[in-house]
């Protein structure tokens, strides 16, 4: 009996050491570590679906990771903050909008960086935003047909008469 005890015992210690391996190995190839740079935030009316850990993303190319989100009490949007590569510098006018992988994949920040010449400094806000979608809502409307069309054009003229 105690040989099929040792047995078991090698086969478990087997198991969690290929456990281990595979967690490590996920964990280096799937970039869930976080960037260490500098901190950008950034207010939306939405932030459906972009979790803490979410990519920030430029041209498809991840520079940053979304470390927080909080809601401001006084105007009720959703403040993102968001570690950025020290490398990346964004000028004070560039964008940051909340997109999508595809259909069924989960969202990303995508920013584009703007014009100027001023850049950003550490804790400072990107003021242009553009929030999530809302997909249901906008199937919903699709699918009943109040989206604009001829009859809503009909409806307003002839509350204007």
């Amino acid at each position: 009996m105690s040989r099929h005890n040792l047995v078991e015992t090698l086969m478990g210690a087997v198991v969690l050491v290929a456990a281990g391996g595979f967690l490590a190995f996920a964990y280096k190839n799937t970039e869930l570590r976080s960037i260490g740079g500098y901190e950008l935030n950034a207010r939306f009316d939405r932030v459906d679906g972009l979790p803490v850990g979410a990519d920030v993303r430029i041209s498809g190319i991840k520079v940053g990771t979304v470390v927080s989100q909080r809601l401001d009490t006084n105007t009720y949007q959703a403040v993102v903050g968001m570690s950025i590569e020290k490398s990346v510098k964004l000028p004070e006018d560039s964008m940051a909008k909340i997109a999508s992988s595809g259909l069924l994949g989960g969202n990303y920040l995508a920013l584009s960086p703007g014009a100027s010449d001023d850049m950003l400094k550490p804790g400072e806000e990107i003021t242009e935003t553009q929030g999530s979608v809302d997909l249901l809502t906008l199937l919903s409307k699709f699918a009943s047909g109040s989206g604009s069309s001829s009859s809503d054009h009909k409806a307003s003229s002839d509350h204007k008469e």
